[in-house]
């Protein structure tokens, strides 16, 4: 009898950094900053592991009352790592944090469809489950898996020059893999961000209801550090359950359910882009999404 598995793919995997998120709490508020500076902050495991890491020592810190993401860098995050010297994606891992098996060794459709749930809709939903408040702190570019990252913090600050995009329908993809974007936006406002793909500014999410604030750039620490201390002083139990009545009730509304489904059809998308394309994700790497999204980005600008 198989045991249905194939042999590790030996991948020649360099990082280029130790610490890819960094650690810091002082008076009751802990920061959590994104640090692969030299790649835009690009996830791959070993920053989305480390991630997880510091939300769960801050979740269990209770001389910790909020929890603020961050980032060093040009950007806060240009999305998911499908291109740099770091890029992990064939390498398992024994400290997995979701009830499933390794992905390292799966045949087909399956190696990414294990490691996705894992890494990318399962880290998120746990993410946005950590009973303190958190508030994404984001400067310029929030790209596709980026905004998982925001998404999942109860509280969005940006500086006037970032931008928040999810251009992967280029790519074969309904959206990224936490698919929460009719309940960012409204359904229509979702249509239109995904299918056409381009860049939105900070002034144009925050009208949609995306974000909370938007501050000049250099106001941006400030203003954060500002809504930090005041969530700080209010009780921690009474702010866990604020947190789980409105996460409940987009439950209800049936964010879950939602993200269940295109999560399927996400991974429909990377099998129909290795049978039609040759690889699962349809030959782009980081360079030439980079590319693809400035002239985008140019496009518009010329048509405005």
């Amino acid at each position: 009898m198989s045991n249905e598995t194939v042999p590790k793919v030996d991948a020649d995997i360099v990082y280029e950094e130790e610490h890819p998120v960094l650690y810091e709490a002082k008076d009751g508020i802990a920061y959590l900053t994104l640090n692969r500076v030299k790649y835009h902050n690009s996830q791959n495991s070993q920053m989305l592991y480390a991630l997880d890491d510091a939300f769960y020592q801050a979740t269990g810190d209770d001389d910790v009352k909020v929890i603020v993401l961050r980032a060093n860098g040009k950007h806060f995050s240009a999305g998911h790592d499908i291109g740099t010297p770091g890029r992990d994606f064939h390498q398992g891992r024994d400290d997995r944090r979701s009830m499933n098996y390794n992905h390292d060794n799966k045949p087909g459709a399956e190696k990414a469809y294990v490691r996705e749930q894992e890494v990318y809709l399962e880290f998120c939903r746990r993410w946005r489950a950590v009973p303190k408040p958190t508030i994404a702190q984001v400067h310029k570019g929030c790209i596709a898996g980026g905004l998982m990252l925001a998404w999942v913090c109860d509280l969005i600050v940006a500086s006037d020059d970032a931008f928040f995009q999810d251009p992967v329908v280029q790519m074969g993809f309904p959206g990224v893999e936490y698919f929460a974007h009719p309940y960012e936006l409204n359904v229509r406002q979702a249509k239109e961000f995904l299918l056409l793909g381009e860049r939105w500014s900070a002034e144009r999410v925050l009208a949609a209801g995306m974000i909370n604030k938007v501050v000049p750039r250099e106001e941006l620490e400030s203003a954060v550090q500002n809504w930090a201390e005041k969530l700080a002083a209010q009780p921690r139990l009474a702010m866990a359950l604020t947190k789980q009545a409105c996460n409940q009730a987009e439950d209800m509304m049936g964010k879950r359910n939602t993200m269940d489904a295109v999560y399927g059809y996400h991974h429909f998308a990377h099998a129909n882009n290795s049978l039609v394309k040759g690889d699962y994700i349809a030959g782009f790497d980081g360079k030439s999404m980079a590319q693809s999204n400035k002239q985008k980005s140019s496009n518009k600008q010329k048509e405005g």
